[in-house]
């Protein structure tokens, strides 16, 4: 299974530091290594952003910085997991890296129509979404 990992903290005014850097240098190592890290990049400040909306029929674009948000989208990984309990431990490595914040866990859809728990998956989404 896999798991699209999106870390939200309050954005920094600073770059991390070079400990930081290199602690969270070795973590990607390992799970790249290990193969429970598919991909992960972290992203620029929110004032090189922008925020793309639709509400019915209008567009609209707000340029960052996004300063009424309390937490901005600081990065994101794709992890590959056995379980939802094993993507869980591996987020909860990464904030001890990481610190402050919270990963949010979402499994990635993957079509697969050998496999029975991919449609009992799919059958829980559907029930899920007309609620």
């Amino acid at each position: 299974m896999k798991f699209l990992s999106i870390y939200k903290a309050a954005e920094r005014t600073t770059p991390p530091s070079q400990e930081e850097m290199e602690a969270m240098g070795k973590l990607i190592e390992e799970g790249m290594k290990k193969g429970w890290l598919v991909a992960t990049e972290g992203c620029l400040p929110s004032a090189l952003g922008a925020r793309v909306r639709r509400s019915g029929s209008n567009l609209s674009v707000t340029d960052g910085p996004f300063t009424e948000a309390k937490e901005v989208v600081g990065g994101f990984a794709i992890l590959k997991a056995n379980s939802k309990a094993e993507a869980i431990q591996l987020a909860k490595d990464f904030l001890k890296v990481a610190g402050e914040g919270e990963c949010e866990l979402r499994q990635v859809y993957e079509h697969n129509a050998a496999d029975p728990s991919v449609a009992s998956c799919q059958e829980a989404a559907a029930v899920a979404l007309k609620r």
